[in-house]
């Protein structure tokens, strides 16, 4: 009962996100603000807190690394696969992205620290770091590629090394490798901001979502759900059980894996060529969905 209490609340937030949107409290302006306070405070003060007192060996292990890699690039494939035929190239690279990205930052990690222990969050962070260092140049190669858009795939790579939660995460490995020890308060500080990430990532996803349903592709749009939050958790549960990993190293891929298509996958979808409209809807129907298949996944590895 535990888990239905945080993920009907969960979903609770993120009507609530929308709702705030529609009467116009949470308009584009307080969104950012909020955004922001998740994107430059929240976020990497849980990223950092989860790794700062642990040694980068116990986190990083080439059977995590590889397995990651090897279900990320397994479920784009089969995406490409799925949605080839797709006749429209602007949907075409939404569609394929769209199955495979996954929201690691505003929804896995906050959930993972939520539900699980800290060893478990801890694992979660580095799956953050290294699936981000890896589908974010992907989906900007497959927009570009696909809708032939005009984008330099250099300068979106070199924002990744701006990004303030991949740089928590490199300061707390540093810190947690290095054996440096930090006052009490301010890690206490830092573990209360850290608790806010949810909630605040929850209402900015809410006040994100938009659905144009004249739009509608029930067909791709089905596609798109099944691979996300349904085929890549189980590619990940699969390779994470032939692999033999610890109990933490398992829940942490299959739960991050297996959360809904991210949020900033609509804003490159804007930026890059995409078919908008497709991707809010996509980003919509994952994350409303998701709320019962992650149901599902922490039930099954806790």
């Amino acid at each position: 009962m535990e888990v239905v209490g945080r993920l009907l609340a969960l979903l609770v937030l993120l009507l609530v996100g929308t709702g705030l949107r529609v009467a116009g409290v949470l308009d584009a302006t307080r969104t950012e603000w909020l955004n922001d306070a998740a994107y430059y405070v929240a976020l990497p003060a849980l990223v950092f807190v989860s790794t700062y007192d642990r040694d980068v060996a116990e986190l990083v292990s080439p059977a995590l690394f590889g397995g990651l890699l090897f279900v990320l690039f397994a479920t784009a494939t089969v995406a490409w696969v799925v949605h080839r035929n797709q006749a429209e190239r602007r949907r075409r690279s939404v569609a394929v992205t769209q199955s495979y990205h996954s929201n690691l930052g505003y929804l896995g990690l906050p959930l993972v620290a939520a539900t699980f222990s800290d060893d478990v969050t801890a694992v979660a962070s580095v799956v953050l770091g290294v699936v981000s260092l890896v589908q974010v140049p992907l989906t900007v190669f497959v927009l570009t590629t696909v809708s032939d858009a005009d984008a330099s795939l250099a300068e979106e790579v070199a924002k990744l090394g701006r990004n303030p939660v991949l740089l928590a995460l490199v300061a707390g490995l540093v810190v947690g490798s290095a054996g440096i020890g930090l006052p009490g308060p301010a890690t206490a500080g830092l573990d209360l901001l850290g608790t806010l990430a949810l909630p605040i990532a929850l209402l900015c996803v809410g006040a994100s979502l938009e659905v144009d349903l004249p739009n509608v592709d029930v067909g791709a749009t089905g596609a798109v759900v099944a691979l996300k939050i349904v085929l890549m958790p189980a590619i990940a549960w699969t390779t994470f059980s032939l692999l033999s990993v610890d109990a933490a190293t398992f829940t942490a891929a299959v739960v991050m894996l297996g959360t809904p298509t991210a949020v900033s996958t609509y804003v490159f979808a804007n930026e890059l060529g995409g078919d908008e409209a497709f991707a809010s809807l996509n980003v919509f129907v994952t994350t409303l969905a998701s709320i019962g298949t992650l149901f599902v996944l922490i039930r099954a590895v806790g």
